[in-house]
């Protein structure tokens, strides 16, 4: 047999954990702390008993308990900041681009050859027997006259748009010279005299007739009377001759701006360009327009 050389101190603490080991089975399988120690560890001695019996040795037993089995651990849950997605920096929107001013500029309002001259009884063209280069037949159009080129171009579309829409007119007078010009302001004048043919018939040298860019038109019978705003051909250019680069020269109530009564078959080409702007913008007259100055008088 062979004899343990261990400190009695050593051996009692041995035993002491066998016994607390004992309590903890014995408590789970419903035996008294001190009997099943007695059981398992085939003794009595009362120290050890004693121990395991005692409220600190159930504590420790409890505890071992406790430590050895293991407590499940919570599984976090998200913070607020991960449960919320994270916005997107919103892209600044594009900023939106002015459209460039119209530039009111870009032909002279002075020059007999652009298509933006200005003619009115304080602005007579210069010189005063003026005569376009570049004047041709307006044809296809009823009634004949000539027009500078593009004008006659452009009224020849006119007369098509109004046609096909059942508004269809014929032409009364194009261009006029100034000899022409002379002898109808004469005319008018020894009927009417002359304070009131300057209403409504220009003197030789102050005619937008001159310039080949004016035209006269006419429907059924009513010819150079303010009836023909109440046509159909009347009713379509008002409405439409914008669209084909004219504009109607001298509009209701703005006689006292351009020195005329109003004349709705008097029209005038000042180009696409132009004459979609007066329409967008609403502007009436060319003196407006340009800020020139009013002219209902010669001056």
């Amino acid at each position: 047999m062979r004899v343990s050389r261990e400190p009695v101190y050593v051996h009692r603490r041995r035993r002491l954990g066998a016994a607390l080991l004992v309590a903890v089975v014995g408590t789970l399988a419903g035996f008294g702390s001190a009997e099943m120690a007695s059981r398992v560890l085939g003794t009595d001695d009362p120290a050890v008993a004693a121990l395991v019996s005692s409220p600190a040795g159930e504590a420790t037993a409890a505890s071992s308990t406790a430590e050895a089995t293991p407590t499940p651990t919570p599984t976090p849950s998200p913070s607020a900041d991960a449960a919320s997605p994270v916005a997107p920096t919103p892209e600044p929107s594009p900023t939106a681009t002015a459209a460039p001013a119209f530039d009111l500029t870009a032909l002279s309002v002075d020059d007999p050859d652009s298509l933006w001259v200005v003619v009115n009884k304080r602005r007579p063209l210069d010189p005063l027997d003026y005569a376009p280069a570049d004047l041709v037949d307006v044809s296809g159009v009823p009634g004949g006259a000539t027009m500078r080129e593009e004008a006659a171009a452009a009224m020849q579309g006119l007369y098509r748009a109004a046609e096909e829409a059942d508004a269809a007119f014929s032409i009364t007078t194009g261009y006029r010279d100034r000899g022409l010009q002379q002898y109808l302001y004469n005319g008018y004048v020894a009927e009417s005299g002359q304070e009131a043919a300057d209403r409504f018939s220009a003197r030789p040298g102050y005619s937008e007739h001159q310039t080949g860019l004016a035209v006269d038109i006419r429907a059924g019978a009513c010819e150079l009377e303010p009836c023909f705003a109440d046509t159909a051909a009347g009713r379509y250019v008002a409405e439409h001759a914008w669209e084909h680069g004219f504009i109607v020269r001298y509009p209701a109530g703005a006689e006292d701006v351009t020195g005329y009564i109003y004349e709705p078959w008097h029209l005038r080409y000042v180009g696409a360009r132009l004459a979609a702007h007066m329409h967008d913008e609403g502007i009436a007259t060319l003196e407006e327009l340009f800020s020139l100055k009013a002219a209902p008088e010669y001056r």
